[in-house]
């Protein structure tokens, strides 16, 4: 990607604290896990009330069934690198946040260069050692203080070896003897039995009852003993960085007499989580941010240029990646264990973007002089493409061939369950490959008009996941090359011009669908007016961003507003936007649109509201009839009659979006949208962001 190295793997870290608890949360069962996350459990019960039981139910396994990569401290070779880079060129050793993995692809900021007299095996330490870094710059010791450690794991021995490497007199204790003794060979005063001794009384005796100037806690556990012993262990005004996990019920008391502050620590330091950091390169000036993330990576590398920090001692086992399996099982069954590396060939045997997972059971063929099969090529894996628009394919009568991606596991996962033939990080060999007819994009939408551009060149019946693109350039490029396409169909009358259809599934519900039956019969002007619930989405959601995901009134309204435009069978006249001046979001807004036949709707996209109201309502006012579709479960009329069914699966027409296009594709027939609408209502849209 634009940005980003990518990296050939040498050797990567297993970070025991943060793994084993990831492997012993997928291991356990439903009801270990709702004991695990009891936030999440009214989240499920607020979604049942307003989407119903089965399409909870979907969601929640769907996110069970969602696999995490592990891995984020890892050393290699730099291989390849994207457009933009400028620290880096191939060749390079570097570290980086990378997974466990043979090859990786990580941004720019989020890698250093590694010093020459550092071995590998130490670099592999780096990202896990400026996790304790941060604590300590948050911390602010000075020459000559004492510190308190507890626990002694990875982060907690490489966090006291730094505080050392400032000079600081550092105490530490941990339950397991074991690492109470790995750290007091490295020079780190321990209290070796801390269920026989008070580690308060210890601490106060150490410090001639002042107690230490501040702690840092890097042990993980539920209890809330780590925060009451460090409140008692400081002295007057000390200072608590929290980098583990532990009980946080504050005894006000303990904090209010000595004044003590208290902070908890994110990762590896300023930049980290923030898309403008990590994913746009864009660094903070060094003059306001003086440790950023990357600043942190280095200093710690440079710490095991000089020896200030040492990691010999810290290294259990090594495990070849083909190992790597036994290197998980081993850290599950043994709390003891400390650093684990995995090692990778330094040859890899195949560096193919392009696999198979399965043969070929049968060619693929015309059916007959009329019909096609449909072979899907698949672009795009995230949570959309995973949760309906793959499924929703599945059930359909197309051939899922290639699925591709950027990440690696995607693709590879979702092809496999869902009977793809390849998996390939490669979007040219799904676009141009000569046995695939219909291309699926499910990318962010910044990248939607040049796939789509790319997929018109090579001949291909597509369908896009909303929106049809972000600027009123892309449409130009879109809307000029498909007349020029079908001019040249027109010419050649042997062939059929092939399908372009964005998913606007809103369209095929079956509610929807009644209602439309019954404006079929109405002449008269019609009145909609939408109200969506939207709920608040971060400002650092790609979708937020104007230049990636096009802001919500492009990203998500385009749905309503083509709702509106299909209900009123008639074109849009004009188009107004009124945002809200909430804040500085852009999430609040009301759209009023006039249709050349006198229609009028309202779209009330409303991100300041609350998840137990649903989400989604439409109501129709015309010839005295009102119909009113409840969040796409229920319909209520007055003036007509609609039969009322309960829908126990809400149904906003996704399965049946993408069955209409693949019966076009086999049958050779029209879109089931017709792209002058399409044009229509992407150029009305575009023209009022701003």
């Amino acid at each position: 990607k634009p940005g980003h190295v990518l990296i050939d793997s040498r050797f990567s870290l297993i970070s025991p604290g943060t793994e084993r608890m990831l492997i012993e949360f997928g291991k356990s069962n439903l009801i270990k896990k709702v004991q695990q996350q009891p936030e999440k459990v009214q989240q499920v019960l607020d979604k049942i009330s307003t989407d119903g039981l089965f399409p909870t139910l979907n969601s929640v396994q769907s996110k069970l069934n969602t696999p995490i990569v592990l891995g984020y401290s890892n050393v290699g070779i730099v291989s390849a690198i994207g457009e933009g880079v400028k620290e880096f060129k191939i060749g390079d050793r570097v570290i980086s946040n990378g997974y466990h993995s043979e090859v990786v692809s990580v941004p720019e900021n989020l890698a250093a260069k590694i010093p020459d007299n550092v071995s590998d095996e130490d670099a592999a330490y780096t990202v896990i050692a400026s996790i304790g870094l941060q604590s300590i710059r948050l911390a602010n010791p000075t020459f000559g203080e004492c510190f308190l450690v507890i626990g002694l794991g990875l982060v907690g021995i490489l966090t006291a070896q730094l505080l050392l490497a400032n000079g600081i007199k550092v105490f530490a204790y941990d339950l397991d003897i074991t690492k109470c003794l790995l750290a007091e060979s490295l020079g780190i005063q321990v209290l070796k039995n801390p269920k026989q001794i008070d580690p308060v009384e210890w601490v106060m005796g150490q410090t001639q009852n002042i107690g230490v100037d501040g702690v840092i806690i890097t042990a993980s556990t539920k209890s809330n003993k780590p925060i009451d012993i460090a409140a008692n262990s400081c002295r007057q005004r000390g200072r608590i960085v929290l980098v583990g996990v532990t009980g946080l019920n504050l005894n006000r008391d303990y904090f209010y007499k000595k004044e003590i502050s208290f902070q908890v620590s994110c990762s590896y330091g300023p930049g980290r989580y923030d898309p403008s950091y990590e994913l746009k390169n864009n660094d903070y000036p060094i003059g306001h941010v003086r440790w950023t993330v990357k600043r942190n990576f280095k200093a710690v590398l440079e710490a095991l240029s000089i020896g200030s920090i040492k990691t010999d001692k810290l290294t259990t086992d090594i495990y070849d990646f083909s190992d790597s399996e036994k290197a998980f099982e081993s850290l599950l069954v043994d709390n003891s264990t400390l650093g684990i590396l995995l090692r990778y060939p330094f040859e890899l045997e195949s560096k193919s973007e392009t696999i198979s997972l399965k043969k070929l059971k049968e060619p693929i063929q015309i059916l007959s002089k009329d019909q096609v099969v449909s072979v899907v090529g698949f672009i795009g894996t995230g949570n959309y493409a995973r949760n309906i628009l793959i499924p929703s394919l599945s059930c359909t009568d197309c051939k899922l061939y290639k699925i591709s991606s950027n990440s690696g596991l995607g693709p590879v996962d979702l092809g496999r369950k869902h009977g793809f033939n390849y998996a390939t990080s490669s979007t040219k060999e799904v676009i141009f490959d000569p046995k695939i007819n219909t291309l699926v994009i499910a990318t962010r939408h910044d990248s939607h008009s040049e796939l789509i551009l790319k997929c018109l060149t090579a001949g291909k019946n597509i369908f896009v996941e909303k929106p049809l693109c972000l600027t009123l350039k892309e449409l130009d490029s879109i809307e000029n090359l498909y007349n020029e396409k079908m001019n040249e169909y027109k010419l050649n009358k042997t062939n059929i011009m092939p399908i372009l259809m964005v998913g606007y599934n809103r369209r095929f519900a079956p509610l929807i669908i009644k209602i439309k039956n019954v404006l079929l019969n109405i002449k008269a002007p019609k009145s909609f007016v939408y109200t969506v619930n939207a709920g608040k989405i971060d400002s650092n959601n790609w979708i937020q961003d104007r230049l990636v995901g096009g802001g919500r009134f492009i990203g998500e309204a385009c749905h309503f507003v083509d709702l509106l435009r299909f209900l009123a069978d008639s074109p849009i006249k004009n188009l107004e936007l009124f945002y809200s001046r909430e804040g500085n979001s852009k999430d609040t807004f009301s759209v009023q649109i006039i249709f050349d036949d006198g229609s009028i709707g309202t779209i009330n996209y409303f991100s300041n509201g609350n998840k137990a109201f649903p989400k989604e309502r439409l109501e129709v006012f015309t010839d005295g009839k009102i119909m009113q579709i409840n969040n796409f479960r229920t319909i209520n009329t007055w003036g007509v009659k609609i039969k009322n069914d309960l829908i126990k699966s809400q149904d906003k027409g996704q399965n049946a979006c993408i069955k209409s296009f693949i019966d076009q594709v086999k049958k050779k027939g029209p879109a089931p949208i017709p792209i002058n609408e399409l044009f229509e209502v992407q150029r009305f849209l575009l023209a009022k962001n701003t």
